[in-house]
């Protein structure tokens, strides 16, 4: 690792292929697909709307191949795709507040109506707008997840193996409230707020003073949330996974 470094998309997929280390959990702060058991698809009465996870994965590597480092900011302007997005410029899509629309923030997945139980407050991915929505990193992360599939395993759309690595979905909000925060002072940023988490944890504390960026005490925060959890079989079978494992996905720790 690199102090200061900013990582690409290109640099953190080589690293996962190449350097990942053996039996590693790996957690992400993106969504992995979009809802679709509200409404039994992704993107209803469009014919290439996809049957399962891996075939958005490819249909948005597909239509987003020619943008570099792996980004997919033109995926909701191809004209199948864009009704169901609310975008910039006040251009919201015929079908943003289809069936499933949460108070008028867009459709959910159930892991995100699971999220809301925990006293989070989730997005619609096909949100695109504001500082909250998370649909941008999103499809971007899909086409990373696109490389990724059947290199390392990816829960739940894959099982879990019995050794090596594997990549799961996060909402880094679950973590601050496994360490003493509530959802709404979810972001850290002194280190000395960080310590006191990760002492919640069981972690030792960093040895920085001082300010910190909410994406690194995020980061740490997160990771110190996984190694206490990652063994509780509960969290690894939440309630109505099977139904939506293939095409919605789950984030891990949401009950």
């Amino acid at each position: 690792m690199r102090e200061g470094h900013r990582w690409s998309r290109g640099e953190i997929l080589h690293w996962l292929l190449e350097d990942l280390p053996r039996d590693a959990l790996v957690g992400f702060d993106m969504s992995m697909s979009f809802a679709f058991a509200d409404c039994g698809a992704y993107f209803p009465g469009w014919e290439r709307s996809p049957a399962n996870a891996r075939g958005l994965w490819a249909l948005v590597e597909e239509l987003t191949a020619a943008e570099q480092h792996l980004a997919a900011t033109t995926f909701a302007d191809d004209p199948g795709a864009s009704p169901h997005f609310r975008r910039h410029g006040g251009r919201e899509g015929a079908a943003f507040g289809a069936e499933g629309t949460a108070g008028g923030r867009g459709r959910l997945r159930q892991t995100e109506h699971a999220q809301a139980r925990a006293a989070c407050r989730p997005y619609s991915n096909f949100n695109l707008v504001g500082a909250a929505q998370v649909g941008k990193g999103s499809m971007a992360g899909m086409r990373l997840l696109h490389r990724l599939s059947g290199q390392i395993a990816i829960w739940p759309f894959d099982p879990l193996p019995e050794s090596g690595s594997v990549l799961v979905e996060i909402y880094t909000t679950m973590a601050a409230i496994a360490g003493g925060r509530i959802a709404a002072r979810s972001k850290i940023r002194s280190t000395a707020e960080l310590n006191i988490a990760l002492g919640v944890l069981g972690s030792r504390p960093v040895a920085e003073t001082g300010p910190i960026d909410d994406h690194s005490s995020d980061a740490l925060l997160s990771a110190a949330w996984l190694r206490t959890v990652a063994h509780d079989p509960e969290l690894w079978n939440p309630p109505g996974l099977a139904e939506v494992a293939q095409t919605e996905g789950w984030t891990f720790g949401a009950l």
